[in-house]
This record gives C-alpha cells, structure tokens and sequence, in this order.
C-alpha cells in the first residue's frame, strides 16, 4: 500500500485529521480541501492514505482504488467484510502511529468521503477502543451498523459530522441518513447537514468542517 500524504501544519501540530478518499479516487484527491482548512487550522496535520488498487464488482471488475469490493448495489450494499476489515486496521495503524508521535487521539479526527466514510464508520464505533476527538462522514453510508448497533460507553458522546448532498445518487441521502439514525437513537452526539449538490464537496460544506473542527479543537 502506498505511503499517505501527509501534510503538515504551519505551526507544531499538536492536531490530526486521518482523511479517507472515495471509491476510484487517491490520496490527493482532498488535499485542495485539506490545505484550505490548514488555512484556519495552523495547528493542525493531515493525513490522507491511499486505497489499494483492486478489482471492484459493480464495476465491471475493473480495477480502481478501493476501501473494500462492492459486490451488489441493492437492496443493500453487499461488500468485501474482510477488505473493509483490512481497511479499519490501516485506519487504526495510522491513529497509533500519530499518538505514538506525540498527538493526543483525542485531538485526532476520522474522516471519509463515500467508500471512505464507510471505513471511517466502521473503525470509529465498531473498531478502534480508544479517545477520538470526532467523524467527519461526508456523502456516506454505514454498511455495518446493524439493527443491533451497540456502542462502547466511550462513544456515546464522540462528535460526528453528518454532511450529505440533498441530490446525492451515488450515495442517496436515506443511506447517509440512517447512518446518523442510528447513532442519534444511542444518544450519540450527532449533526447532520445537507446541501443542494450531488455526489461532490462545495465549498459552503469546507465552511462548516472548518467551522466544526475549529469548535471541536476549542
């Protein structure tokens, strides 16, 4: 697997975001977004990793950067478990390697954009045991919250940012929808904000992560 992009703050980084692109796309794919938000948040790393390149189902089987196979679309996603499964440890191997540096995981933040925001679900509520600071879930879904979704007590209260496009038909706005569901019915501390966009990221939509984290970071 290749080596994230890693990009670092103006001042000592005593903050991380773990960013996680979509199906098809790679590591650079948020660093415009990321070098935006650095612009407020001085204090703050980026980490973006890259997703293997792999054959993906749905697709023809064509290869293409991918979190884990999607093997059907309906009536629910049918996925890869053991990929996404490698995927989460990647994502926790990434959170020890920033604490093992120095950075408090509760100042560290998950976040995924669609196939990427699925990993980012999975290893922040169902994965990884230790402090976060938060989840930023942009146009996603979780396939792996069930009806039986049981949360550890140190997360019921994690910061989760639910950011969705009103006219999403990749990832329709009733998938990312349930995914907040879910977590509001635990009593989590949950948002959810949609824009009139589709399957993409606005700049209204940067505005508010900016404006989350900064109040998230104090």
């Amino acid at each position: 697997m290749s080596e994230p992009l890693i990009l670092e703050p103006t001042h000592p980084a005593d903050a991380c975001v773990i960013w996680l692109h979509g199906l098809g796309a790679d590591r650079y794919d948020f660093q415009p977004v990321a070098e935006a938000l650095q612009k407020q948040l001085t204090t703050t790393r980026f980490v973006l990793p890259q997703a293997p390149t792999r054959a993906v189902t749905i697709n023809n089987g064509w290869a293409m950067p991918s979190w884990y196979d999607i093997l059907a679309m309906s009536p629910a996603r049918a996925i890869n478990q053991e990929q996404l499964e490698a995927s989460a440890q990647m994502v926790i191997d990434l959170i020890e390697a920033q604490r093992d540096g120095g950075i408090d995981p509760a100042r560290i933040f998950l976040a995924g954009f669609s196939q990427g925001g699925a990993v980012v679900y999975h290893t922040a509520f169902l994965r990884w045991a230790g402090p976060l600071g938060g989840v930023l879930a942009l146009s996603t879904y979780a396939p792996t919250f069930g009806e039986s979704l049981t949360l550890a007590p140190n997360r019921q209260n994690l910061p989760v940012l639910c950011l969705h496009g009103s006219r999403d038909d990749v990832v329709l706005p009733d998938m990312g929808r349930a995914a907040h569901d879910a977590l509001q019915a635990l009593d989590g501390n949950v948002t959810w904000q949609d824009y009139p966009m589709g399957h993409e990221v606005v700049i209204e939509e940067i505005r508010d992560i900016a404006a989350w984290l900064g109040k998230q970071l104090g």
